[in-house]
């Protein structure tokens, strides 16, 4: 017989840390009419490897702008969505990977769309769209939380996911999907799918501005007491 050992103690360290960087950084809340389609989220993620966010979005609206569907997309040459996507930081990658990814949707989908996800729960949908060419737990996390969809999925970049391994809330060494599956069932469960939301781009703007990889901000921290590393790296 399993114990019940009760809530798991980093669920409050989530609480805590989510009204501190909010006392910080004040609130991060993305308005309904920013939630794109779903596709446009997959496309943004799939062509923005180590990319700024707001080259990625200027990128996807200007394929879609040309081309005016992701199947037309899907058809051009390899060598003219490159062309498409030199601002990006891989452009030869991004545009194998985008047209891989687009290809394989339409082949299993018949069209460019994830409208049949609608009815998945979340996790299953997310095993769905890993599935894809180029898609990780990162960008299935993205398309279920940030688009049309709006469910209850953390997204995880890089930044955000090395405050959290710092803080001790997830292994030092964890990728992005085991990150993921050690913070998901620790969520405060009054979390809406629009406060995960802000959770991210909170921890993102943390990690942009003091918790950097080298030479973090320890002591302007505002999460510093609940961080196991702090004495470590300051």
């Amino acid at each position: 017989m399993q114990l019940d050992l009760g809530p798991d103690h980093r669920t409050e360290i989530l609480r805590r840390m989510h009204g501190r960087l909010i006392e910080r950084f004040g609130r991060v809340i993305r308005p309904a009419d920013k939630r794109r389609d779903p596709m446009w989220v997959l496309v943004q993620g799939v062509i923005g490897a180590r990319a700024k966010t707001a080259v990625s979005n200027a990128n996807t609206d200007r394929l879609i702008a040309e081309y005016g569907s992701w199947e037309r997309v899907a058809e051009a040459p390899v060598e003219q969505l490159r062309a498409h996507l030199q601002t990006a930081t891989f452009p030869a990658m991004a545009a194998e990977r985008l047209k891989a990814c687009l290809s394989e949707i339409i082949a299993r989908c018949g069209k460019a769309s994830l409208e049949h996800l609608e009815p998945m729960e979340t996790a299953e949908a997310m095993d769905w769209l890993e599935t894809l060419p180029g898609v990780a737990r990162k960008i299935s996390a993205g398309i279920m939380n940030t688009s049309g969809f709006n469910r209850s999925a953390l997204v995880l970049d890089s930044g955000h996911r090395r405050v959290v391994q710092r803080m001790g809330l997830v292994p030092a060494k964890a990728d992005t999907t085991r990150a993921y599956d050690e913070l998901m069932p620790l969520i405060p469960p009054e979390w809406s799918a629009e406060d995960l939301d802000e959770h991210h781009l909170l921890g993102k703007r943390l990690a942009q501005t003091i918790c950097r990889p080298k030479r973090p901000d320890c002591p302007s921290c505002p999460v510093r007491a609940d961080c196991e590393t702090r004495a470590v790296s300051c």
